[in-house]
């Protein structure tokens, strides 16, 4: 495993983090999620993502239960708050100082540790005040219930608006955790340019497309029973998206690539993400945990110009670029 330091800190990750979003309180048994995370742990990897409200606060606590009992100081746990943990009262959601202040004592509480070592927005809060949002942060982090701050799909206007009041404040505002994959590079011509400027590193989530960069769904068919594509519940928009012949050819055509460079498809997404130097970590989650001792082999691999070209000429105008798909994942007050 290789490790990364996460934006402009001396906080070194591993450069795959494991992630249960969508699988850990819902999608698999919490033997299975226990298993995949000691898959991680046996794989080197040290980083481990999750949110309260992933399964409602689920999540977390399968996660909490996974890492009982292991050193606290080798691991770094992040979550992230923002919508409503099972409750969805007025004040359940947002990044209010009363939102933000009572979210971190309950995900304390699930995980089963008394500080976390990354605390994130999970999005950008036009109903609140940023100065609000900020300070509430700020006395997280001298309160000691986290080390440092990130955000999740934040605009690059807004990473330089937050990373300002962060400064003000002297609290350490690192990362950013956006989407990103061979198909979705939406943060390529804005975020990560600002980020780059201020110091934020980015930690992405389904460098795997949610399953469609594996090659597992083949135009012309349905998707395989069980498989992210077929579910029909909360999680499984974002793999539908790209679940098109024109676009599932487009993978296809990718084997050859990955076979020659040694790798299996999701082995070669997951290092493509990696190429970018402003990405810290990429996010895989595992329903098996032979999922993720696949993914964790893709620690290290560099790919080499001609492939990278080679990659962009197969998948071509399937590609999404437009920098603006990032604001439009803010809510709407």
């Amino acid at each position: 495993m290789e490790f990364r330091t996460l934006g402009r800190s001396g906080l070194k990750i591993s450069e795959i983090a494991y992630g249960n979003w969508i699988t850990h309180g819902s999608q698999v048994q919490d033997d299975t999620a226990v298993a995949c995370v000691r898959a991680a742990l046996d794989a080197g990897v040290t980083t481990f993502d999750t949110a309260d409200v992933y399964a409602a606060g689920r999540a977390e606590e399968v996660l909490g239960r996974a890492l009982a009992g292991l050193r606290r100081e080798s691991l770094e746990i992040f979550t992230k708050v923002f919508w409503p943990a099972g409750h969805d009262g007025p004040n359940d959601r947002g990044l209010s100082r009363k939102h933000i202040l009572e979210s971190v004592d309950n995900s304390l509480r699930r995980l089963g540790v008394d500080y976390v070592d990354l605390y994130q927005a999970h999005r950008w809060d036009a109903g609140t005040p940023l100065e609000e949002t900020m300070e509430a942060f700020a006395d997280v982090v001298r309160s000691g219930k986290a080390l440092y701050i990130g955000v999740s799909e934040w605009t690059a206007d807004q990473l330089r608006q937050g990373h300002a009041l962060a400064r003000e404040l002297r609290i350490p505002f690192i990362s950013n955790q956006p989407e990103y994959s061979m198909l979705w590079r939406v943060i390529e011509p804005e975020v990560v340019p600002a980020a780059e400027d201020v110091g934020i590193s980015q930690i992405v989530f389904s460098p795997i497309a949610e399953g469609v960069l594996t090659g597992k769904y083949q135009p012309g068919r349905t998707a395989p029973e069980g498989s992210r594509g077929a579910m029909t519940g909360g999680g499984s928009a974002i793999g539908r998206r790209w679940l098109n012949d024109d676009v599932l050819t487009r993978v296809q055509n990718l084997r050859p690539l990955a076979e020659q460079a040694g790798l299996s498809p999701a082995q070669l997404a997951v290092a493509w993400v990696l190429q970018n130097p402003n990405v810290a970590a990429a996010i895989v989650g595992a329903s098996r945990p032979e999922q993720v001792t696949e993914n964790v082999a893709a620690s290290g691999i560099t790919l080499e110009p001609d492939l990278l070209t080679a990659i962009d000429d197969i998948l071509g105008d399937a590609v999404v670029t437009d920098p603006a798909e990032t604001a439009k994942r803010s809510p709407k007050y």
